[in-house]
């Protein structure tokens, strides 16, 4: 049999494959939490707008005559906060708006608001939610470490990269089976069920994860991209170029901001897909290395009684004989 005949119809047992399938297995572990944390805040940071509305709410001024100026505003403040020094003064395009006065003491700066007739101190322009707001989207998109962080986040879009396209070989079952990795085999024992999961996730949410991975590498190490941009389409011009408007449209894609609840709905969906994955992964880590290293070495010692997972028939090496033969 042919090689070619081999990754058709039997890649079980290429070398490839398994070699493949170790790097999806350790890359997997290694950005487990990574991937996690990504998830979560991603999903959340799809409703960044709404979420951004309902947290900065500012209080409604209503006019009692003319507005202080903003040397009095400026002394009003630094009166009501003792050792600090008033800066800069915002006011609002209404007249209903809040003055906003930044204040600093040494290296710490505050943002207060001010009702502009009054001179009243109506709070700290940032509520403590829209803070945990602001604090989401930097962990996000830079880890809470700057411009290094940003750097990790494009490192961490190349591995969730090679996660797919390693995932993607490891799939694919041959050309007689390759229909019943598309679904979930519910009736299946846990291990196989578990399997069956992972891979029909993880086929069904390949587009948006490598989509993920993809942009990931692009918001975190744009440099390269802005090249090719600039060799394919020529110098940036003041009229946006299709490059442009590619890179565009993959941050857009990327967190998922559009004008539809259904497109919200689906993005959070596709999202919290990867969270699957990890578990069912780290679950087929356990059947396949940990399990039986656990029950060769430690179960017998401690007379751990035998259940399901323990019996001969749920080895490791006897779930990817069925594997084999089943696929």
């Amino acid at each position: 049999m042919t090689l070619r005949d081999r990754l058709l119809h039997h890649p079980q047992n290429i070398w490839l494959r398994k070699a493949l399938f170790q790097v999806h297995l350790w890359v997997g572990l290694i950005l487990a939490l990574y991937v996690l944390m990504m998830c979560v805040t991603g999903t959340i940071l799809i409703y960044r707008r709404d979420l951004s509305r309902v947290l900065s709410v500012t209080p409604h001024i209503v006019a009692t005559g003319p507005r202080l100026t903003s040397e009095e505003l400026q002394q009003i403040a630094e009166r009501v906060h003792p050792g600090y020094q008033a800066d800069q003064v915002s006011f609002g395009r209404r007249m209903t708006d809040p003055a906003k006065v930044s204040l600093e003491r040494g290296s710490k700066k505050i943002d207060r608001l001010f009702d502009p007739y009054t001179g009243s101190d109506l709070g700290a322009a940032l509520t403590p939610g829209f803070r945990a707001l602001l604090w989401m989207v930097d962990l996000h998109d830079n880890l809470l470490a700057g411009t290094i962080g940003q750097r990790l986040n494009g490192v961490g879009g190349i591995l969730v990269t090679v996660l797919c396209i390693s995932g993607l070989v490891i799939w694919w079952p041959g050309t007689g089976n390759w229909q019943r990795s598309l679904f979930v085999n519910w009736k299946a024992n846990p291990q196989r069920l578990n399997w069956s999961l992972h891979t029909s996730l993880g086929f069904w949410s390949l587009a948006f994860i490598l989509m993920w991975g993809i942009s990931g590498i692009y918001l975190g190490l744009p440099a390269p991209f802005n090249a090719v941009v600039d060799y394919l389409d020529g110098p940036e011009t003041r009229q946006l170029r299709w490059g442009d408007n590619v890179l565009a449209w993959l941050a857009r894609l990327h967190f998922g901001r559009f004008p539809s609840l259904t497109l919200e709905i689906t993005w959070t969906i596709f999202g919290l897909v990867p969270v699957v994955l990890l578990i069912t992964g780290a679950l087929m880590w356990w059947n396949r290395v940990l399990g039986p290293w656990y029950r060769a070495n430690l179960a017998g010692k401690k007379g751990v009684p035998e259940t399901w997972a323990e019996r001969p028939e749920s080895s490791a090496a006897v779930y990817s004989s069925r594997r084999t033969s089943a696929s």
